[in-house]
């Protein structure tokens, strides 16, 4: 895959010697959903602002498509698209006036047609007239999706984009991201929702104190890192666990009435069957099994916690 963005051994720490990036490397592939994971506080709003050109850089480098994000700021700012998490707009401009606005404050040729179609594809052609201040939250935020868009940027940055909607509102923002890659806007988000990483992402990054953990692609990440679990109900408690599976990573929970198996998510074999069969050896009767593999959120708590420790 090309990268469009390159980050180069970059550090930003401020005048309190607050080090709020400590030497973050990465690349971004063109045309791709990438989700930035972290706590508050982590660094990823630091991040964003670097490449987007509107916080300096200590040490390091940050080019977009070829071009340094210091050097060439007109032209590496044109490529990009960003929406803040703040609903910043004009209360009392319109919706069609508050996008025209901002395709002109780069200087871009008036587009009616290419407004029109993304107005229509965020669902904000009927409203197009309506004064912001009419709007509800999400649809405001659609709005800042549009402004962000009305340039024809190359990459899109999400900051939150989906905080304070309602459920069916982010799964409609979430179809319209997803039709902004097939277009071939590569995508940058920062999120709270694991679930919406895990929906619509194809890299995660997690970030936390200012540096990068991994940047891995979803599938990849929740096979590698992911756990599965067997649960299997008993119809009598025990008190051990039987001696042929005592090498095997099996405890007992709910009073010696359900054996719980884990195993690595990335096995490509696991003997399931020699574990059941085991226990009808042992005259254990089994009246229910189940299986449970751990989610994106799992992994991602397990390695913030692992790296505070």
């Amino acid at each position: 895959m090309q990268s469009i963005i390159d980050i180069q051994q970059l550090t930003k720490q401020y005048g309190d010697g607050h080090l709020a990036l400590d030497n973050v490397s990465a690349q971004i592939g063109a045309g791709e959903i990438i989700a930035l994971l972290g706590p508050n506080g982590a660094g990823k709003t630091t991040l964003i602002s670097i490449i987007c050109g509107l916080t300096t850089i200590s040490t390091g480098a940050v080019s977009i498509d070829g071009y340094d994000v210091v050097r060439d700021y007109r032209r590496t700012r044109s490529m990009i698209g960003l929406v803040p998490q703040e609903l910043m707009l004009e209360p009392f401009e319109t919706v069609l006036g508050t996008v025209k606005l901002s395709r002109g404050l780069f200087g871009q040729k008036p587009s009616p047609a290419y407004i029109e179609k993304i107005l229509r594809q965020l669902s904000l052609w009927e409203r197009r007239n309506t004064q912001i201040r009419e709007l509800s939250g999400g649809m405001k935020r659609r709005v800042l999706i549009a402004k962000a868009l009305s340039h024809e940027p190359k990459v899109l940055f999400l900051d939150e984009p989906t905080a304070g909607v309602d459920v069916d509102m982010r799964r409609e923002t979430w179809k319209v991201i997803k039709d902004l890659k097939k277009r071939g806007v590569t995508i940058v988000l920062t999120t709270h929702y694991i679930e919406e990483a895990e929906e619509i992402a194809d890299r995660i990054a997690v970030i936390n104190g200012g540096k990068i953990l991994l940047i891995e692609e979803k599938t990849e990440l929740i096979k590698r890192l992911g756990t599965k679990q067997l649960w299997i109900d008993i119809n009598r408690p025990i008190t051990k666990v039987p001696l042929s599976l005592s090498g095997l990573d099996i405890q007992i929970e709910n009073t010696g009435m359900r054996l719980i198996y884990k195993y690595d998510a990335s096995m490509e074999q696991v003997d399931v069957t020699s574990v059941l069969a085991a226990l009808t050896e042992e005259g254990v009767s089994i009246i229910d099994v189940h299986t449970y593999q751990s989610s994106l959120e799992d992994i991602f708590v397990g390695l913030v916690a692992e790296e505070s420790t």
